[in-house]
């Protein structure tokens, strides 16, 4: 009964959406890379069979700008940049032109649009002729073929996938590819390593961030600076952070894996050695500090009291106190240390996050669809400075040093979608840090609810 519910409310949606007809298409764009790898598509000025304007939609969850839609800066009411804003404008009007076609959005809200793509496109009539998703339904949904790959699409060889000075691809462990994103970015949502340099110094330690520079900064060698700045009798920890953001990075800086696909890795020796580093360092070495479950902020809160030795960084927290000036020590950050099984040549620094772009099976000439997304995203006309201002997030980092390696942490992601499956409190390293379980037993119960979990997710 819910199914047919859904769908009918889907049919519903296809008839009051006007914009959202994917069947007003025709023709080929064609491949129009123009022979070099800076242009996202070409000249698709015949849009229809009969000549007369396409109408392009995407839906999504929230407002965005500047769409067909728009005739002034000033109708998004949170203009920041009226420079930006204008241009951005003006690409819209020029793409209309170009391209023949007038671009919606449409906020379809966050529970609507996972039951969009769901019912309409199982049904062969997609509510709208691109979607943006969030991993956690945008995998299962590429999984699922609901998706036009971009490589049938005639993309190879393009920005996309070489340059990426407009668009990126994400990958989900297939031959072909069908997430995209806009490659401009102005914040960095990775977690480095961040670490209290006084308090290093002041023990006769070698900065961790000249030790990552040689291929010298290992999970054995952080062990041992943990203990040198650990001092229970004065309350300062080694290490004090939150777990979450803790296990994420030390999976990848291992090669390791809890979801990488439709199968759990979880009770792999990889994985487990992850769950075992933060066993020792909370009851062996006892260099973690315990973990407060009544309020979660503190775990990491407490380097700025000058009482964790490394803690998890990031430029919003350090804006939380540095942004102030508030703090009496320099800190630092540096990559996660190198675990035993580490990828030197394919090494990732975090996983993959943020909204992606999908184009759902049965629209009409997807090709178009990508070459005006690609258009709308290209507003600085390649000229990158314009659109990635760092200013803020380099300036909340400290220095240049600190700022350049998570930026490169930034550039270099994995994906391991354990955290999408909403495991909530069935998943949590509490009882390993609390000595509770071992790494191994852990791991081995939660194996089944991790794999039901996936079973769930891919289904």
């Amino acid at each position: 009964m819910r199914k047919l519910i859904c769908i009918l409310l889907a049919a519903c949606m296809l008839l009051a959406l006007v914009g959202c007809d994917t069947k007003t298409g025709g023709g080929d764009s064609g491949d129009n890379t123009g022979g070099n790898n800076n242009t996202g598509g070409g000249n698709n000025a015949a849009t229809t069979g009969d000549g007369s304007t396409r109408t392009i939609t995407m839906g999504t969850w929230f407002d965005i700008y500047y769409t067909s839609a728009h005739n002034s800066i000033y109708d998004n009411p949170e203009v920041n940049d009226p420079f930006v804003a204008e241009m951005e404008l003006e690409n819209m009007r020029a793409i209309e032109e170009k391209h023949n076609i007038e671009f919606y959005t449409i906020n379809l809200t966050w529970e609507g649009i996972q039951e969009s793509i769901v019912t309409s496109i199982l049904a062969g009539q997609p509510n709208c002729d691109i979607y943006m998703v969030d991993t956690q339904f945008g995998i299962p949904a590429v999984l699922n073929g609901l998706a036009i790959s971009l490589e049938s699409m005639g993309l190879a060889g393009t920005d996309v996938f070489e340059e990426q000075l407009v668009m990126k691809d994400l990958n989900v462990g297939q031959d072909e590819t069908y997430l995209f994103r806009g490659s401009i970015s102005s914040g960095i949502p990775l977690y480095p390593l961040a670490f209290n340099m006084n308090m290093v110094a002041e023990k006769g330690l070698e900065n961790p961030q000249d030790l990552w520079d040689r291929g010298e900064w290992t999970w054995s060698v952080w062990r041992d600076y943990l203990i040198a700045l650990t001092d229970t009798t004065n309350g300062i920890y080694g290490w004090s952070g939150y777990w979450t953001n803790m296990l994420e990075h030390l999976l990848f800086s291992n090669n390791a894996f809890i979801a990488p696909g439709p199968q759990t890795t979880i009770t792999s020796p990889e994985t487990v050695a992850v769950f075992d580093l933060i066993y020792q360092i909370y009851n062996n070495d006892r260099t973690g500090r315990p973990w407060d479950e009544s309020e979660w902020t503190i775990n990491n809160k407490l380097y700025a009291e000058g009482r964790s030795g490394f803690w998890i960084g990031a430029d919003w927290i350090f804006q939380e106190f540095n942004g102030e000036g508030e703090l009496t020590f320099d800190i630092g950050v540096v990559p996660w240390p190198l675990g035993p099984n580490a990828d030197i040549n394919n090494l990732k620094h975090g996983g993959t996050s943020g909204n992606w772009y999908m184009i759902p099976m049965y629209t009409n000439n997807p090709r178009q669809v990508y070459d005006v997304v690609f258009d709308w995203l290209n507003w600085y006309d390649y000229e990158r400075e314009l659109a990635e201002n760092w200013e803020w997030s380099r300036n909340m980092y400290m220095s240049d040093r600190n700022f350049e390696y998570a930026l490169m942490m930034n550039q270099n992601t994995g994906l391991d979608i354990y955290g999408d499956l909403g495991l909530g409190d069935s998943f949590s390293m509490v009882e390993i840090m609390n000595g509770e379980k071992t790494a191994a037993q852990y791991a081995e119960e939660v194996k089944q609810v991790v794999q039901d979990a996936l079973d769930n997710f891919f289904t």
